[in-house]
């Protein structure tokens, strides 16, 4: 499906008992001038319905010159087709410096070449992608934006149609603002729908994070000191069991955060406000 002039993207629904994690299917984008220059963004499973899917859709934009595959994060799911599309396309594969040797070992140090951060990379003569490092879901992410489409390529960070796991709550936050900081009128997730309010998608995610801190601070004033008890106070009792562990993680997260901010303390594996801090 052609997403503005110079996007492309390949929509792969998922098995639902594999894709609980992934609401709304995954997605590859093919980026350019199909009649010139095109990259392409992730890879993903290693699946080989799914790298034939990518290859159907690849010939069908007419097989066009490949500059480089450009990659969200290290995740298998984002990953794991790149040695079968790299040896069909000849091309470079890039990445954020902590995944290089990684996909070095996959495939080749020739091949691999690391990004630098606000690398522009050039698409043939017609437009380029702004390369924005975006730890947060992992330390080895990296969102790609199109000026030229007012496109964020979101991957992980930003989802369509659900929230994402964090890794490192801290560094998720000043990735979003980092996101909002370009006011992308489109956001092409790695999961689930393209939004094409993309500004507001952002910080709406800004805000669910800032709502569940909140959320979480009640619980600890309330007296509740275990992770597990803090997830039921603050997730739905309907949460799916699938999602439980994210719930967990992303509790966590947020109490790293409060900890690393000096708003609580640790007694593992139990947490507490600290006494002469209130919320509003």
């Amino acid at each position: 499906m052609k997403v503005t002039p110079h996007v492309y993207q390949l929509h792969i629904q998922e098995d639902p008992d594999l894709g609980v994690m992934h609401p709304g299917g995954s997605n590859i984008y093919f980026v350019g001038d199909p009649a010139e220059e095109m990259v392409v963004i992730d890879t993903g499973e290693h699946y080989r319905n799914w790298t034939r899917s990518i290859l159907d859709f690849y010939k069908e934009l007419g097989r066009p010159t490949i500059s480089s595959i450009l990659i969200t994060h290290g995740h298998m799911d984002h990953i794991g087709g790149v040695d079968r599309l790299q040896e069909e396309m000849r091309c470079s594969v890039r990445c954020h410096p902590k995944l290089e040797k990684r996909l070095a070992h996959i495939l080749d140090y020739d091949i691999v070449k690391k990004l630098r951060s606000k690398e522009v990379i050039s698409i043939g003569n017609s437009t380029s992608l702004l390369a924005l490092f975006t730890p947060g879901h992992e330390d080895d992410h990296v969102s790609y934006y199109l000026a030229s489409d007012s496109v964020m390529f979101t991957g992980d960070t930003v989802l369509g149609s659900s929230s994402t796991a964090v890794r490192d709550l801290g560094q998720y936050m000043r990735s979003l603002e980092i996101l909002a900081s370009y006011n992308p009128s489109t956001v092409c997730p790695a999961h689930g729908p393209v939004v094409l309010r993309g500004i507001k998608h952002i910080r709406s995610y800004i805000t669910h994070r800032q709502e569940r801190e909140r959320q979480v601070l009640a619980a600890l004033e309330k007296g509740l000191v275990d992770v597990y008890d803090i997830v039921r106070e603050v997730y739905p009792r309907n949460l799916k069991r699938g999602l439980r562990g994210a719930a967990v993680r992303n509790v966590i997260t947020h109490l790293a955060k409060l900890k690393e901010d000096g708003r609580v303390t640790e007694t593992s594996p139990s947490y507490t406000l600290k006494s002469h801090l209130h919320t509003c």
